[in-house]
């Protein structure tokens, strides 16, 4: 019997490479350990069975954003341990098309980006990719943030056309929203750069009770027919 070592180095003396190029085997899902696949280079073996899958190709994983379908009830997901909790607990849409298999690595590091608050369900973006981390959090340039809100009560005579000029409510000035009804119960409303409350302020200002919200767009890229509680990756040619 000999002392459990790293997968990495037990791959790289069995094949012959270098222990950089047996991590991106194992990343990439190429390594087996007892005929269950491995992806983390750091995992001990002993006297397993360690295989290198047919085809395998020691190439490093680009960074990858993730879009997820919050539910509502879920915890604000501001800190990058809650934000990978949330991903574990959800489920990688079927309709994706990316193309892409998931990999332990597309879930390590990852930036939560224009979080929601706890009740409010819909669009959350998270990122490897620096460029996409910059362009969302940059506060100079914010990006729309549509929302569909059920809401209930009576409005006030020409509410709406008052949330598009910034309208005070509980001594500070809300954001400006443009605002219109997609039935009798639902607003749709657009406005940059929310802070937690101000969608319920911005109803509560014209006589409006908030009962449910959520986020179907970030810039250009809607939330679609993602279901809720699954995930999917931002495709090649889609942008913010």
């Amino acid at each position: 019997m000999t002392d459990p070592i790293r997968l990495s180095k037990r791959l790289a003396e069995q094949i012959g490479c270098s222990r950089r190029e047996a991590e991106l085997y194992i990343e990439g899902g190429w390594v087996s350990v007892d005929g269950q696949v491995i992806e983390t280079p750091y995992f001990k073996v002993g006297e397993q069975r360690i295989e290198l899958l047919p085809g395998a190709t020691a190439a490093e994983l680009p960074p990858a954003t993730l879009l997820l379908h919050k539910p509502a009830g879920q915890p604000t997901a501001a800190e990058a341990a809650d934000a990978l909790k949330q991903l574990a607990e959800s489920s990688h849409w079927s309709g994706d098309g990316s193309r892409l298999a998931p990999r332990e690595r597309h879930f390590a590091r990852q930036t939560v980006i224009l979080p929601l608050e706890q009740d409010i369900s819909g669009l959350v973006v998270f990122s490897q990719q620096r460029e996409v981390i910059r362009k969302l959090a940059d506060p100079r340039d914010a990006l729309e943030q549509e929302y569909i809100v059920e809401v209930a009560g009576e409005p006030e005579e020409g509410g709406l056309e008052l949330l598009g000029k910034g309208i005070g409510h509980r001594g500070r000035i809300l954001p400006k929203a443009k605002a219109s009804w997609q039935n009798e119960t639902r607003l749709r409303i657009v406005l940059k750069a929310p802070q937690a409350g101000d969608l319920q302020q911005l109803c509560e200002a014209i006589g409006l009770q908030m009962v449910s919200c959520k986020r179907i767009r970030i810039g250009r890229l809607s939330m679609a027919k993602l279901p809720v509680g699954e995930w999917r990756f931002l495709g090649e040619h889609e942008r913010f």
